[in-house]
């Protein structure tokens, strides 16, 4: 049986999930996400590489970091994840400029319990106080665990586009028109684009619609608002795209928050 379960405290959004035929389609997050394996091999595509969790391991995303997901045996596969704002991750860290994880996979028994300490009070309602120090004290692991700068300027044609995708998010997406900006064909442009982004201008957009739409749930209570707001044909529409991400529809989404 599939189950996601989502709830919030402290800023941030934890997760807890348990799949065997689910698969994740291909996406990225905003956040930095950090999990822990509680169960089985859990499987990914990511930055070219198939890599597998097992059982206590610690999977570490960066911002817009593509991947997919799923079990590799049919036994399925139990986990739990957080998803931490950059602006505020870096706040914990101390930090100015943008970090990223040095690697994808780690077995650190410390990250790993604060992981599992920060969740398990989210999920067991515990006061937002003692969350903020849960999460704070997971911070203090990547003095062990790590880190890197990005180490890298986008490519400005790249950021631009990104720029305007996000500044249209409730209109259709018309390649020809961005393309033409850049002086390129539209073919060039996806060409340039998934090279330096390991993924299409189209799925990208789509992908940023529905991080649109659960922020537009989160913030607005109102899963109506998202639709519209956000370009979605329909609430079906949308719910079958925030599945393919969170693994749950948006109106199951809104109902976990108790929104």
């Amino acid at each position: 049986m599939e189950q996601f379960i989502y709830r919030q405290s402290a800023g941030i959004t934890a997760l807890s999930a348990s799949i065997s035929d689910f698969q994740y389609k291909k996406h990225c997050h905003e956040e930095y996400a950090l999990g822990v394996t509680l169960r089985g091999i859990q499987q990914y595509h990511l930055d070219g590489s198939l890599l597998s969790s097992h059982q206590s391991g610690v999977m570490l995303f960066n911002p817009e970091q593509n991947h997919d997901g799923r079990s590799r045996e049919r036994s399925g596969i139990d986990y739990v994840m957080i998803y931490i704002h950059p602006k505020l991750f870096l706040e914990m860290l101390g930090k100015k400029e943008v970090v990223l994880f040095d690697a994808p996979i780690v077995y650190h028994a410390g990250l790993r319990q604060s992981i599992l300490n920060l969740t398990k009070a989210i999920f067991s309602g515990k006061p937002e106080a003692l969350c903020h120090e849960l999460l704070l004290a997971l911070a203090d692991h990547f003095s062990e665990v790590d880190l890197s700068p990005a180490g890298y300027q986008e490519h400005s044609f790249v950021r631009k586009a990104k720029e305007v995708m996000h500044s249209n998010l409730g209109q259709v997406l018309k390649i020809e028109d961005i393309s033409t900006l850049f002086g390129m064909s539209k073919y060039q442009f996806i060409r340039s684009f998934k090279a330096n982004t390991g993924t299409s201008p189209y799925q990208y957009y789509l992908n940023c619609k529905v991080e649109r739409a659960k922020r537009l749930i989160e913030e607005n209570r109102d899963i109506y608002l998202a639709v519209t707001e956000c370009g979605f044909v329909d609430l079906a529409h949308l719910n079958r795209h925030f599945k393919n991400v969170y693994g749950t529809t948006a109106f199951e989404y809104m109902s976990h928050l108790g929104i």
